[in-house]
């Protein structure tokens, strides 16, 4: 398993020099438009955590990622978004025909942006949905067109007064027409696969493992949390992802103690605590139970 890097806003911006078109404001938001003239190791290089809301449309050509350990792949005329925080591993990008544009916004700004929280909230993706959204030729055209008018109206306009309230009123009509492409594809999915109470579960259990696992690696906490028993809720994950509860929660800590080893410039003994083990002896051999190796021969490899 690979350590992930930590990717912080102003560390994004370093995407420039491998962009064919780029624009930025500030820490607010990043666009970066990559194409196979752009060529670089520094989008397979591992995976990494993006501290910031991440949105990815693939025009050309198809891109093999994780997310969250998940694996997905993009096809050409596809819109994925990444929720802040998430691990991102790019496996596979199909250089010689790559088109896809890179939006990267910091939740300050996300914030910023005045959405109606009803409508948001009224759109959920089953957990047995793809998250990716596979856009018709007119949403495509549509999802372009609103990103080149904040790239362009970032690079026409670097100090213009209005720049940063312009972006914010286009990113909430991007935010709009994905959640009215998701809500016609979740009506007709609901009429031929009704929800079911075991998918609602995993979902959730994932969303609580990605928000806990820094201090809580017990199916039992997880499944008190659900309202079931750590012996149902082992079995519903294991049959519906191949991976059992316990090892899905192993994996988010062992990634998040891999970044630490090797990012923090803190020691093990910090890490342990951190990671809400009772002492360094404790996570030393919870560590190399798993990777085969002690923090300290890891984080001098």
């Amino acid at each position: 398993m690979k350590d992930h890097r930590e990717i912080s806003m102003a560390q994004v911006a370093g995407v420039q020099k491998f962009s064919s078109q780029y624009s930025s404001y500030g820490s607010d938001y990043v666009f970066a438009h990559i194409t196979s003239n752009n060529k670089s190791p520094v989008f397979t290089e591992g995976p990494m955590k993006i501290s910031g809301l991440s949105t990815i449309l693939c025009r050309s050509g198809h891109i093999e990622l994780n997310v969250n350990l998940t694996p997905y792949r993009m096809e050409c005329g596809s819109l994925l978004m990444i929720g802040p925080e998430s691990i991102v591993d790019v496996r596979k990008l199909e250089w010689d025909k790559l088109d896809a544009y890179m939006f990267v916004i910091s939740l300050d700004f996300v914030r910023d942006i005045n959405l109606d929280l009803n409508i948001m909230n009224s759109v959920r993706f089953k957990p047995s949905q793809n998250p990716i959204l596979a856009l018709n030729t007119e949403e495509m055209n549509l999802m372009t067109r609103y990103f080149d008018l904040i790239h362009f109206n970032t690079i026409d306009n670097p100090d213009g007064i209005y720049v940063r309230s312009i972006t914010r009123c286009l990113l909430a009509a991007v935010a709009y027409q994905m959640i009215q492409c998701m809500r016609a594809r979740t009506r007709n999915l609901e009429q031929v696969e009704p929800g079911s109470r075991r998918s609602n579960y995993v979902r959730d259990f994932l969303q609580l493992v990605h928000t806990h696992h820094r201090t809580e690696r017990g199916v039992a906490f997880y499944a008190s949390k659900l309202f079931i028993s750590p012996k149902y809720l082992s079995l519903i994950i294991k049959q519906s992802t191949g991976r059992s509860a316990a090892e899905w929660i192993d994996q988010y800590v062992i990634l998040e103690a891999k970044n630490l080893l090797r990012f923090s410039g803190k020691n093990v003994q910090q890490i342990a605590y951190e990671l809400n083990f009772s002492n360094q002896s404790s996570f030393g051999k919870y560590f190399k139970h798993l990777t085969g190796m002690s923090p300290t021969e890891f984080q001098r490899s």
